[in-house]
């Protein structure tokens, strides 16, 4: 537990996902907070696993989203977790060696883990997305204070796991729906099919993509749009809806109630506190409130596999006299020096069908070397993905390194939505 009232932490926000940092066992890791898992999850940790003394070994297996089955896991107990001032020397955490789930490429930064109950249930937590922190209140000291355009709604728990009832809105039917609070999606609404017809968009009004990466696999669905969504009297218009292909959401499924997710593009238009000890939940809406829904409108799903050599150049400005001492002048010259660094290497691992990028001949392996004559190496993942997301109509050009050589290709991207 902190030593004050509360501990706070800054946090990175990358594609709608807190990154949080952790201290475990001693060593600085980063965590995706994820109030949809219960236990501490490590992976990534192939050369930390001497520093990290991971103690206590029972082999487990684990089952997440996706559909690729179960993961093997090493169930470690009694390790030192420390976030901000507020420590457990008592924690479970499951280990994954398996190296392909490793959410890293997936979002441009180190991660090592996930976490979520763990903190949830010991503190409450105050989210405030707005201004990127965290902040863990004990319990017993916490008061909440007056708040005149705050909402509170009613939490409930369903094995260790937050959910509240909203109100979505497709065509004219206004539908009350079950949603799993999860902060580890980055999309805005998840809604499951086969909970109610109701929930179907019409056949006009979506397009079948990549949907993101669980522990248990890729997941593929459906994307669209919902005419509203109301969450305890805020009311958000044209929200991004997927809805993810039944295979992959069998682990999901377990709480029948349940017809989907709120994730992180719309929790971030709020503020948050999750009071788990109460049963409920705070929020208020913040400066994202009013930002637009986009998407991905060009069939690219990028990672950050490995570098490339890029090569810089640097100019340099020497000063030189010229003409003995008494009579000596100054005269600037200009130098150019190149230097080679080691720069993120950003390449296409998914590709939707009939997609802009698609019909254009990009392929996935491609790597994107400079989008609209900017160089990508100059960029993060997150600015670079949020180039797909522009305006209708907005005119791409991509050049990319396929197989050693550089080729160039230009693409519009397109709504695919009513």
């Amino acid at each position: 537990m902190p030593s004050q009232d509360n501990s706070k932490v800054k946090f990175q926000l990358i594609n709608n996902l807190i990154i949080i940092p952790v201290e475990v066992n001693g060593v600085e890791l980063s965590f995706l907070l994820d109030s949809g898992v219960s236990k501490p999850i490590l992976f990534n940790i192939f050369n930390l696993t001497d520093s990290l003394h991971i103690y206590n070994g029972e082999r487990i297996y684990l089952r997440g989203l996706g559909g690729d089955g179960e993961i093997e896991a090493l169930k470690s107990s009694h390790n030192k977790f420390k976030i901000g001032d507020a420590v457990n020397v008592d924690q479970d955490v499951y280990v994954v060696f398996d190296n392909s789930i490793n959410f890293t490429p997936r979002l441009g930064v180190s991660v090592h883990g996930i976490i979520g109950y763990d903190v949830f249930k010991d503190f409450i937590v105050e989210i405030n997305y707005g201004a990127k922190y965290l902040k863990l209140h004990k319990t017993e000291t916490y008061s909440y204070k007056k708040c005149n355009n705050c909402e509170t709604l009613d939490l409930i728990l369903y094995k260790n796991k937050p959910y509240v009832d909203a109100l979505v809105c497709i065509d004219s039917a206004e539908i009350p729906v079950k949603l799993l609070v999860d902060t580890g999606s980055s999309d805005a609404l998840w809604l499951f099919e086969d909970t109610t017809q109701q929930l179907l968009p019409s056949s006009d009004n979506f397009f079948e993509d990549f949907l993101g990466k669980g522990l248990s696999g890729n997941i593929h669905g459906k994307r669209s749009k919902v005419k509203s969504f109301s969450l305890s009297g805020f009311d958000l218009k044209r929200v991004n809806v997927a809805f993810p292909d039944s295979v992959a959401i069998t682990e999901a499924r377990n709480f029948t109630e349940r017809n989907g997710s709120i994730s992180g593009e719309l929790l971030k238009r709020f503020n948050i506190v999750l009071d788990y000890h109460n049963f409920k939940m705070t929020i208020k809406k913040n400066g994202n409130f009013k930002k637009p829904f986009h998407y991905n409108k060009s069939g690219i799903v990028l990672e950050q596999n490995g570098v490339r050599i890029v090569k810089e150049e640097e100019s340099l400005f020497n000063y030189a006299k010229e003409g003995d001492d008494k009579n000596a002048s100054n005269r600037i010259m200009l130098n150019t020096i190149y230097k080679f660094a080691l720069k993120p290497a950003y390449t296409i691992v998914e590709l939707r069908e009939d997609s802009p990028a698609y019909k254009a001949g990009l392929l996935v392996g491609d790597v994107i070397l400079s989008i609209n004559n900017k160089g990508t190496h100059t960029m993060t993942l997150q600015e670079l993905t949020q180039r797909f997301c522009d305006d209708d109509e907005t005119n791409i050009k991509l050049v990319v390194d396929r197989a050693g050589n550089s080729m160039v290709f230009k693409f519009r991207l397109e709504s695919l939505l009513n």
